[in-house]
């Protein structure tokens, strides 16, 4: 059912965890499956210096979000706002029809975290 990358990811996930100076944060859920999604971003000079990310959820939700840490990290803000959820389905070489939510989920929380960082710096 998952590919090997997403089976990767499931089982090795990449920027797990919180960022205690984190500057914006963003959470998502799903109330169809249950899932939730909170991303913390250490963004300096338009840049995402740090990302981490907490996941409760199935294992494409799980590899959504550690797929999302690799492609959004030391990008500029701008750059990790064109990521969509199909690029991060894409990145882990697909996704099942019935779990395409779960990576839309992560794209989603990043995006949020970005509006809590901009809400900050008073943007």
């Amino acid at each position: 059912m998952y590919t090997e990358k997403v089976m990767d990811h499931f089982e090795n996930p990449r920027n797990v965890g919180e960022l205690p100076d984190a500057n914006g944060i963003g959470e998502v859920g799903n109330p169809t499956c249950g899932d939730i999604t909170k991303i913390y971003l250490k963004i300096e000079d338009n840049i995402i210096k740090d990302i981490k990310f907490k996941t409760f959820g199935c294992a494409a939700a799980v590899a959504s979000s550690s797929m999302l840490t690799e492609m959004a990290k030391g990008k500029t803000i701008e750059e990790a706002l064109r990521i969509t959820d199909m690029m991060v389905a894409d990145e882990l070489d697909g996704l099942p029809p019935q779990k395409l939510h779960c990576s839309n989920m992560a794209a989603e929380a990043m995006h949020v975290a970005v509006e809590d960082y901009r809400k900050r710096q008073g943007a």
